[in-house]
Parts: structure tokens; sequence; C-alpha cells
């Protein structure tokens, strides 16, 4: 039984190192020529553009539902004024960020590894090479460099739809105004709490592609494979998302402290 376990542990530990080892061949290459600007640009619009619908509406939701907690909290302080704040600086500072991730985890690593996986196993990877086209730099590359630069704009949105649905509560509670509302949002808010916050999305964009295009890379056993590597993207990706954010928060910590 120990043995199995810790066979189960290395087999995941290899993995990862695997994977990190993909990824970083990932960034190597995109430094290098030739750049596929047009294949990076449809990928940014697969992946950014079209998740933008399912992001706006979970961001709304979440809105809505922190600022009617925030209220039930605060109401036993006589603090409803910080309300806006409150729901401003969480959004911005955690709850936006780690729920895009995990959103975009879902639809796009499931879609990459599912793809990609496809291509191994029907031999589309290898007719590719065989017509003298880099597969390595056009699909996995490409992918990568989409799920990096879609993240932040995606973070973005959702902490938009976010304070904006924690408007629509707040004023069918209280009546507050629009003006008052942002006022008192952004009253506490600086760049230091929306650039670390955001931008370390570009880490879990990193974490999406690598995964994704690294489980379809090594896809096998036909079409139960391809079912298993959209599994596994979303299930490892999720993981290493919630472990990197725990990082990256202590990073950020001591990078601003003003952030603590």
């Amino acid at each position: 039984m120990v043995e199995r376990v810790g066979a189960a542990i290395l087999a995941a530990l290899a993995s990862v190192g695997e994977a990190s080892l993909f990824g970083l061949r990932a960034l190597r290459e995109a430094l290098l020529p030739p750049y596929e600007f047009r294949e990076i640009a449809r990928q940014v619009f697969e992946i950014g553009f079209r998740s933008t619908p399912l992001i706006a509406a979970s961001g709304l939701a979440i809105g809505v539902v922190l600022s009617m907690h925030t209220r039930a909290s605060l109401e036993r302080f006589g603090a409803e004024a910080m309300i806006p704040a409150g729901l401003a600086i969480a959004l911005i500072r955690e709850t936006g960020p780690l729920v895009t991730a995990l959103l975009v985890a879902g639809r796009v690593g499931a879609g990459i590894g599912a793809e990609l996986g496809a291509m191994k196993v029907t031999e589309q990877i290898d007719a590719l090479e065989a017509v003298a086209v880099d597969s390595f730099k056009y699909l996995a590359v490409t992918r990568i460099l989409a799920c990096i630069v879609a993240m932040p704009l995606l973070t973005t949105i959702t902490d938009f739809c976010g304070i904006f649905g924690g408007y629509l509560a707040e004023t069918s509670i209280s009546g507050m105004s629009w003006e008052l509302y942002f006022r008192r949002a952004f009253s506490l808010i600086e760049f230091q709490d929306f650039i670390p916050a955001t931008f370390k999305t570009a880490v879990f964009g990193l974490i999406i592609g690598t995964i994704g295009c690294y489980l379809g890379f090594t896809t096998t056993q036909g079409t139960e494979g391809v079912g298993r590597t959209a599994t596994r993207s979303v299930v490892m990706s999720s993981i290493l998302i919630i472990v990197a954010n725990v990082v990256l928060v202590r990073l950020i910590f001591f990078l601003f402290p003003s952030n603590v």
C-alpha cells in the first residue's frame, strides 16, 4: 500500500517536472524567430474573446453574492458605508484573479488538451512535421502565449463586472447612487493593489497553456486517451493554479509590503 502511494506521488512529481520543462522550452522558443503573430492573434481571440461571456456573467454573479454577504457581516457593526470598498478590494486582490483562472482552466484547458490530443492520436502533428512545419512552435507556443496575454485582460473584465454586480445589489437594497458607490469602491484601491494581482494571472495563463499543450502532445490510447487528457488538463491546471496562487500571494506581500 505504502509502495503504491509512493509510486503514485513520484509519478505525479515526474509529470509536473516534465510539464515544467515543456513550459520553459515554450518560453525559450517564443523568443526565437520565426514569430507566428497571426496564429497567436487567432488563439487570443479563441481563448480570450470567446471566454468573455462566461467571465462577465460569472463576475457579475460573484459581485452580487459578495455584496450580499458583505452587507450581512458589516451591518452588525454599522459599517455599511464600507461595503463598496471591501467588495472592490476582495475582488481585485484575490477573488477576481483566482476565479478567472479556474474558469479559464475549465473552459480553455480542456479544449486545448482535447484538440491537441485528437491531433496527436490522428497523426496530424506528425503530418505537420512532414511538411516542415515546427509543430511545437505552431501549436504549443502560440497557445501558451495566447493564454498568458488573455488572462490579465479577462481578469480585468471579471473585476469590473464583479464591482458592477455589487453596485446592482447595493442600489437595489439601499438605493445608493452610481457616483457614490464607485467613489467609495475605489477610495482604498491603488495601483499596487491592481497591478500585481492582475498580472500574476499571466503565470496562471502559463500554467493553463503549458498543461493543456503538454498533455495534448503526450496523448496516447486513441479517443479514450483524448477524453482522459481533457479531464487531466482541468484537474492538473486547477491544482497547480491554487498552489501557485499561494506562492504568488506571499511573493506579492514581500515585494509590495503595503498590500499586507
